[in-house]
């Protein structure tokens, strides 16, 4: 634990010149966005017009939520909530999204499992922020997959995080275990307020078995796994 936490919890600041990042070494900049190719089918997110809870009562408010409703969750509420946790304004300024980052490196990417969401099968997708839109990744069935009624909750959806390290360690090396697990902390509390703001409730996930679900979300485990996770729904 003692490692852990003087290289995770508390790394050294002291001589940021000193890191010889990536960056420093003159390494070319990583994108922002995993980059999909062209022909990809893009979904298009609608735009989004709610009565929203004032931000007081929301964080007043804010509790996890592990029972929901039935019912299906519309293309709209997901469109917000996704703009919520990881969307962009203006896509020319690709740095400046509605949640904070290290260095504006945004080394967390967003998929989205949807079970029971209007206008979309069942599946999983990966939002594009910069499109504000969604590809699909593929349309198995997470359900079949052992205990994960203790990570879904039956929820309409679950948001899916995963870490891409190297955005982050391009610039800040050693320090950068830290800055990826804030970073995830700051989308997934913009997660509760938002829910909370249209009468939503969420529920952060952090206890799931890594290997299972990395291979479920394709990804390699290595340069990108999954760090964090929220079903979402109606209360």
């Amino acid at each position: 634990m003692n490692d852990f936490r003087s290289r995770a919890l508390k790394p050294s600041w002291s001589n940021f010149d000193g890191f010889n990042s990536p960056q420093q070494q003159g390494e070319k900049r990583p994108e922002l966005t995993k980059t999909i190719d062209v022909s990809i089918a893009r979904i298009k997110l609608p735009t989004f017009n709610f009565e929203y809870l004032d931000v007081y009562n929301a964080i007043k408010n804010r509790r996890s939520v592990r029972k929901y409703q039935d019912g299906k969750i519309s293309l709209e509420v997901l469109s917000y909530l996704l703009y919520a946790t990881q969307g962009i304004e203006d896509p020319s300024k690709p740095f400046y999204r509605s949640v904070p980052s290290a260095g504006a490196r945004h080394a967390i990417e967003t998929y989205v499992y949807c079970d029971r969401v209007e206008d979309l099968k069942k599946g999983l997708y990966l939002y594009l922020p910069l499109e504000h839109a969604l590809v699909v990744v593929h349309q198995n069935d997470i359900n079949v997959l052992d205990e994960m009624e203790y990570f879904t909750f039956g929820a309409p959806c679950t948001f899916m995080w995963t870490a891409i390290p190297y955005r982050m360690e391009w610039r800040y090396a050693h320090c950068s275990e830290k800055l990826i697990l804030l970073d995830a902390g700051h989308i997934c509390q913009n997660l509760y307020l938002a829910c909370e703001s249209i009468g939503f409730g969420t529920c952060a996930v952090g206890a799931y078995d890594q290997d299972v679900l990395d291979k479920f979300m394709e990804v390699d485990g290595e340069n990108e796994f999954l760090i964090y996770a929220a079903p979402v729904g109606l209360k």
